[in-house]
């Protein structure tokens, strides 16, 4: 293991953020327990003082298949996955089309689009150096409680990728801003869309210094360029207010504010 000093404002999908130290985990390391552990900073809103952060090395990065049962590392990048599932002709795996990062940050979150999740097509999870079956997790929309560090994740996998599934997935995204942002702020209530209760309450466009809510989609936070965390901060504290105040609904963030 070895500490790299990571610059959030650049390395972040947000771009806020200030230069901060982390502990790099390579293959055969004990993983502390006293570090949060993350993936590829696409989900996540970091203070200038986080907690002590670590992430997986790129020696978690590869993908092995054998048989029917691909096993991947949790710091496989989404990109390079799809890739993978298009070139051998692997179903189920159309959905990480546009998905960011890497697939730890998928799994602890259980990202998906519409119906189709991680958790759908994956069958277990390394956890802690331990093999974990997918039943013995408790998962559900946009979460999992995986009880430790995930590594790898196995996929019991069968022929057929479906390229017209791809581009109707790839289409259901297209409403999404190119300005740099973390995805969803928050999470979809049940029975309503989090950006409908953004735009109900008047702040679709509303800007905070360089943050703001999007106007191409309410529920994306989106940095115009040099934003701060106290700036972006200040934005969701705000939705979370107005919209408890007007309809009673307490939104949950999905992006994680570290």
């Amino acid at each position: 293991m070895y500490i790299k000093t990571i610059d959030f404002s650049k390395f972040s999908s947000i771009k806020v953020g200030v230069p901060i130290e982390v502990l790099m985990i390579e293959r055969n390391d004990a993983i502390p327990t006293d570090r949060m552990v993350i993936g590829h900073a696409n989900n996540l809103l970091v203070s200038a003082t986080p907690p002590p952060l670590m992430m997986l090395s790129k020696d978690f990065s590869f993908m092995e298949l054998e048989d029917d049962i691909l096993t991947i590392g949790c710091a496989t990048p989404t990109g390079k996955i799809l890739s993978f599932a298009k070139k051998n002709d692997l179903a189920g795996f159309e959905f990480v089309a546009k998905l960011p990062g890497s697939l730890g940050g998928m799994v602890a979150m259980n990202a998906g689009v519409k119906a189709y999740e991680v958790f759908n097509i994956l069958e277990a999870v390394k956890i802690d150096g331990l093999w974990v079956c997918k039943e013995n997790i408790e998962y559900g929309y946009r979460f999992a409680k995986l009880g430790g560090i995930a590594t790898e994740v196995r996929f019991k996998v069968q022929k057929g990728f479906d390229k017209n599934l791809l581009q109707e997935l790839k289409d259901v995204r297209s409403n999404q801003p190119k300005t740099p942002s973390a995805g969803s702020a928050f999470k979809n209530p049940e029975g309503d869309y989090a950006g409908r209760l953004i735009e109900a309450v008047g702040l679709k466009g509303l800007s905070k210094g360089a943050m703001q809510w999007s106007e191409v989609h309410a529920n994306f936070l989106v940095n115009n360029g040099g934003g701060t965390f106290e700036e972006a901060k200040y934005l969701i504290d705000l939705a979370k207010e107005k919209i408890f105040e007007e309809f009673g609904v307490r939104l949950q963030e999905e992006v994680q504010i570290l």
